[in-house]
């Protein structure tokens, strides 16, 4: 089963601020070796909102609203697209992600990682 894995932003993300580097390269060991593991399929950062856009539909029209979003505890800042033989696994997948926020940056880091199973094959056929 595929799981979609999406850390929410915060404000330093927002600001444009750049990451710890050795959190950056502790999430870029630990990508490697789920990556070689054949556990992570891919994984990516987002940049800020204030590069992005929503498009909208409602009643018929469609919108365009420009970033920058107010939303900061909403907003992806990055996602992984993992392997994962159940949810259960996928969450300590999460678990250990997120664990390795809290180890490289201490007990002041405050986040959240949203895990969510991936529509595959016959979960996408039409009703009948």
């Amino acid at each position: 089963m595929r799981f979609m894995m999406m850390v929410k932003g915060d404000k330093d993300y927002e600001a444009g601020l750049p990451s710890v580097p050795e959190l950056i390269e502790a999430i870029n060991k630990l990508s490697e070796d789920m990556t070689r593991a054949g556990v992570m399929l891919d994984n990516g950062g987002l940049m800020p909102s204030v590069t992005g856009a929503r498009v909208r539909a409602s009643q018929g029209k469609v919108s365009v609203t420009d970033g920058p979003f107010t939303e900061t505890k909403e907003l992806i800042g990055g996602y992984a697209i993992v392997e994962a033989g159940s949810r259960h696994e996928a969450i300590e997948l999460g678990k250990q992600f997120m664990a390795l926020h809290v180890s490289v940056l201490g007990d002041v880091y405050d986040g959240e990682c949203e895990v969510r199973q991936m529509y595959e094959g016959a979960d996408c056929q039409p009703a009948r």
